[in-house]
């Protein structure tokens, strides 16, 4: 009886002991980046330039290109559209997929279909852009939920949830105010 006692307390102790290392460990948690700007332009002609997803580097100056994905010869404004954006800066490129496109709206929705950590730091997002009116103008807000570049418990710095958060910001940031540019006339 003795000895069970004192081995049921020794697992107590491992148990006690284990558990807040165990706490710390764990996977991605969900990450919510968001970013509106305003822009001197109806909806309908902000729409021009976000809705015509084939020219998406023409106004999102981190990227040099944006091409059809393997197997497409074309990339249609239209759900189910896959494209490949390509890094301006070499660093290489992933693949993301239409999930919604609605023109009379002037709302389109996508997704991460292949990711490279190392070119995005971050391994799955979905995301939204939203044109309203107002002040007689529009705002467009770019909202997306991503998980860090490296899933494990414990991310190196260029892959952890900071990373992932100040790239997905530092690509909205920029990409809207060269939006706002473009269609202001300004860019």
């Amino acid at each position: 009886m003795i000895r069970s006692k004192q081995l049921l307390h020794g697992l107590l102790v491992v148990l006690a002991l284990a558990f807040p290392i165990a706490a710390l460990a764990h996977g991605p948690t969900p990450q919510k980046a968001q970013e509106t700007i305003h822009i001197d332009a109806a909806p309908a002609e902000v729409w021009k330039v976000v809705g015509d997803i084939s020219a998406f580097a023409d106004w999102q100056p981190q990227l040099s290109a944006v091409q059809a994905s393997e197997g497409n010869d074309e990339i249609a404004d239209k759900v189910g559209a896959e494209r490949v954006l390509v890094f301006a800066d070499g660093g290489g490129e992933i693949t993301e997929s239409m999930d919604e496109y609605k023109p009379e709206e002037h709302y389109l929705g996508y997704r991460l279909l292949k990711e490279d950590p190392a070119v995005f730091p971050v391994s799955f997002y979905t995301a939204t852009i939203d044109i309203t009116a107002a002040d007689g103008g529009s705002d467009v807000t770019w909202l997306a939920r991503f998980y860090r570049g490296d899933t494990g418990n414990f991310p190196a710095e260029d892959q952890n949830d900071e990373a992932a958060q100040k790239a997905i910001h530092d690509f909205f940031k920029q990409g809207l105010q060269a939006l706002k540019a473009q269609v202001e006339g300004n860019g």
